[in-house]
């Protein structure tokens, strides 16, 4: 029990009793068989053509006005409200009025799930409503729900919420409530997984394989992260929550799939805030024979198709900005980027001489940083928060980037981009680094960043320097961020938003 028992929870627990005196089972085990919903009523029933005359629905009671022997209550199911219209006569016919007046007027509460039967009819002042004619108790509720009120400008005709359960913290940790109670919460995640459907029915139409990879692995590589750590008792190995699947999908690229992607949960043991859970969701894609300029037509197509097939249209507002997702988007190279917001041309310089700038521009760094921390801090603070349109920021520094490739006409830099968007990173993509001798160097220079302390650096991973080694044809691999494209496309402030139950603190019970 989280709390002592309040007056009103131990009400119900006396009704509870109350109802198994009766024989009325609180919570019975026969199917209830619903044959509409409260949405699909409203939206379709005609009085003239007196359709609906046999409805089954079934729901939470939201609201109850017993006047006498009739009575007019409220039913949520999962599509809306609708009005139900209950007559003591009809739904307990004869003498015996005992059910009715025990159960519907004194034993149930707001939030209990209750089934009925009946026709569609019109009230006197307009509202579509069920005319009950058979009503079953489904589940009794023990906990009140947070009560919700409106009120109605007689004016305008405007109506105001007042709602009882928006502090965001009970909210996230108790997200069935917030559910139930704020089913405006709901477009949010019925949009999510469109935008993810959206997703796997365009890769599946380009002909590209959905795979599932390792969860627990024996080495996590494929980004910069700490992980999170467990032990295998059978084995006893130590294993790790995988941070990225990259390594394991270009093992299937060398095993001779030609296009593979995965949605998959990962796993970084980090810092938490708006922007940052440490379970997330990826999709990663690695096609072979394409590199990371046909990779950034191809990001550019699938958001677009994104933003359309849930909004109707590429314009999506998100805050105070309306932001564009239509073809083309902005490119700019990481240099061209931080010339253009800081005015300091970074791109020759070393690693004092990156820390002397640093230092003008008031960017903390420790000890640990190299080269590629430092340039990243700088663009995290003076660029990535301006990119408000989508804008593509490639050709990075080659230690930024252990497993991109070397760019073709730019010593120095790797064949790599990130999309930004509303000043955070939505996807990262590469042409694949496929020389194992380079790769095995780059792992060899993330070794000694790990030395210097950089708890991020990369491991080296033997095994997948073994299936380069066979040989991987050229390679275009994307990672783009589920949870922040989420963010975006429903207008939400904060990662928790989009996530049914993020990470939380341990509850503080009194």
């Amino acid at each position: 029990m989280l709390h002592p028992l309040t007056d009103q929870e131990q009400q119900r627990r006396h009704k509870l009793e109350e109802l198994e005196k009766l024989g009325v089972e609180a919570y019975p085990s026969a199917l209830f068989d619903v044959t509409f919903y409260a949405k699909e009523i409203l939206d379709n029933y005609h009085p003239e053509l007196n359709n609906f005359q046999e409805v089954s629905l079934a729901g939470r009671l939201m609201s109850s006005r017993v006047m006498g022997k009739a009575s007019f209550a409220e039913l949520m199911d999962t599509s809306g409200r609708i009005q139900l219209y209950v007559n003591r006569d009809e739904i307990c016919p004869g003498e015996d009025k005992t059910l009715y007046n025990s159960v519907f007027k004194k034993l149930l509460d707001l939030g209990d799930f209750i089934g009925v039967k009946g026709h569609v009819f019109v009230t006197q002042v307009g509202e579509t409503s069920i005319h009950v004619t058979e009503l079953k108790l489904l589940a009794k509720a023990l906990r009140p729900l947070p009560v919700v009120k409106e009120k109605v400008d007689e004016a305008t005709g405007e109506k105001t919420t007042y709602d009882a359960f928006t502090d965001p913290e009970q909210r996230y940790r108790q997200r069935y409530v917030d559910l139930a109670v704020n089913p405006q919460v709901r477009d949010t995640f019925i949009k999510r997984t469109q935008l993810v459907q959206s997703m796997r029915n365009f890769l599946n139409d380009k002909g590209y394989l959905e795979v599932e990879t390792p969860i627990l692995q024996p080495l996590y590589g494929g980004a910069a992260a700490r992980p999170f750590k467990t032990h295998h008792n059978t084995l006893d190995m130590t294993l790790y929550l995988r941070i990225a699947n990259e390594l394991y999908l270009k093992r299937l690229i060398v095993g001779g799939f030609d296009g593979v992607y995965e949605f998959s949960k990962d796993f970084r043991n980090e810092g938490m805030s708006r922007f940052h859970n440490p379970e997330f969701t990826q999709m990663e894609l690695y096609v072979a024979y394409k590199d990371y300029h046909w990779m950034m037509d191809l990001v550019e197509e699938m958001v677009e198709r994104v933003a359309m097939a849930l909004h109707g249209h590429t314009e999506i507002r998100v805050g105070e900005h309306v932001i564009n997702f239509q073809r083309p988007w902005q490119r700019l190279t990481m240099f061209e980027a931080i010339e253009k917001y800081t005015g300091k041309a970074i791109g020759e310089m070393d690693e004092a001489a990156l820390r002397d700038t640093a230092h003008e521009l008031h960017v903390k760094l420790d000890p640990s940083m190299g080269k590629s921390k430092i340039i990243d801090e700088i663009f995290g603070e003076f660029v990535e928060p301006k990119l408000i349109q989508p804008t593509f920021i490639t050709d990075y520094p080659v230690e930024m980037s252990p497993l991109a490739k070397k760019h073709r006409d730019r010593p120095g830099l790797v064949e790599r981009f990130e999309a930004i968007c509303n000043g955070k990173e939505i996807c990262n993509a590469f042409s694949e680094l496929n020389d194992p001798i380079d790769q095995r160097k780059r792992f060899e220079e993330q070794l000694e960043l790990g030395k210097r302390g950089d708890v991020e650096a990369m491991v080296l991973d033997e095994d997948f320097l073994r299936a380069l080694e066979y040989g991987m044809p050229p390679t275009a691999g994307l990672g783009i961020g589920i949870d922040r494209l989420s963010m975006i496309m429903t207008n939400s402030n904060s990662i928790q938003d989009v996530l049914f139950f993020p990470q939380m603190k341990p509850e503080k019970l009194d």
